[in-house]
């Protein structure tokens, strides 16, 4: 059993549950109903299902899934569904009652991580004998969690199996030109540039699969709490190593940061803020921000250009929808 099998939401009671609820479809006309947990994990449940799934998510656009309560409205999206994705390794711990619930009454409700191997986490000290939720900063690690879903989709719905596995094999190859993208733009930092340091610590497979050192104020989970010494602490490291740029996220508070950059300041040394970074939650719908591959590309193209690297001024493939200028690098 893999280990992202056995850290998820208190044990491994969904993968074990669902796999064994009810019996596998029958070939299906009509879409069935998909309902994720995070954007990230309803981007890759809908790029692998295609046209046979109708997929939604619950946790929005600017939303911290460490901190997500589900309402009723969320339990009834949840109960209403055909299946259910969610990513575990304790991201949404706070839906860990709502998750039993659902899989015990006999919904088919999945980890996306659950082929991940120990090899492939990152077990942080900091976060109590747990391991790193935010596997998707890392595009080839993510890329196993599309082979997952296309593997609990092909269970799910076996008559469209060979859909499922054309549509994932579609999609890897996207995911290898992401991670070759993000290597050769990380790679052009000057090397002694190559400090991040964002609101919390949602970039370690980031910094582990793309070369950079990664400082978040808070830990793992927002849910810890930044100390006057963690802000002097980091503020003393942009000093000694001139940091040119930090970063805010999309879904956790600014003001930390925005103390770095006054701390920094105050010792005579210019921080600024290097742009806005998708962690926990991708874009707004709609746009190619709000896709899994349009999340990334913008984090490593607003990386490099504030870090002093080089990298297209609208990303990968000129599709990013707010041109990133000179005053940005």
């Amino acid at each position: 059993m893999g280990a992202a099998a056995i850290a998820t939401i208190g044990a491994a009671w969904v993968g074990t549950l669902c796999s064994r609820a009810s019996t596998p479809a029958a070939a299906r006309v009509e879409r069935y109903k998909i309902t994720a947990t995070v954007g990230m994990v309803a981007d890759i449940v809908r790029q692998v299902a295609g046209d046979r799934a109708e997929v939604t998510n619950i946790i929005g656009e600017g939303v911290d899934p460490h901190l997500y309560k589900p309402t009723r409205g969320d339990v009834a999206a949840l109960m209403s569904a055909d299946a259910i994705f969610y990513n575990g390794l304790m991201l949404e711990g706070k839906m860990a009652d709502t998750l039993v619930k659902v899989a015990t009454s006999g919904k088919k409700v999945y980890a996306v991580t659950e082929l991940l191997d120990e090899k492939d986490l990152l077990e942080p000290e900091s976060f109590a004998g747990h391991f790193d939720p935010h596997v998707w900063m890392d595009a080839s690690a993510w890329s196993k969690a599309v082979e997952a879903v296309a593997r609990s989709l092909s269970e799910f719905d076996p008559p469209n199996a060979a859909t499922y596995r054309a549509n994932a094999d579609r999609y890897r190859k996207e995911l290898e030109a992401l991670h070759a993208y993000v290597r050769k733009v990380i790679a052009s930092i000057p090397r002694e540039q190559r400090v991040l340091i964002t609101a919390h610590d949602a970039f370690n497979y980031f910094g582990r699969a793309y070369d950079l050192e990664v400082l978040g104020i808070q830990g793992i989970s927002t849910e810890s709490e930044a100390g006057l010494a963690d802000i002097n602490r980091l503020v003393d490291l942009m000093v000694a190593r001139k940091v040119r740029a930090v970063f805010v996220e999309t879904s956790v508070a600014d003001k930390n940061v925005r103390a770095l950059v006054e701390g920094a300041k105050a010792r005579g040394h210019e921080v600024r803020i290097g742009g806005s970074l998708f962690s926990d939650a991708m874009g707004k719908p709609g746009t190619y921000e709000g896709t899994y591959v349009g999340m990334i590309d913008h984090n490593a193209t607003t990386i490099a250009r504030a870090l002093g690297g080089e990298a297209p001024q609208r990303g990968m493939s000129g599709k990013l929808s707010e041109a990133l200028g000179s005053d940005e690098r």
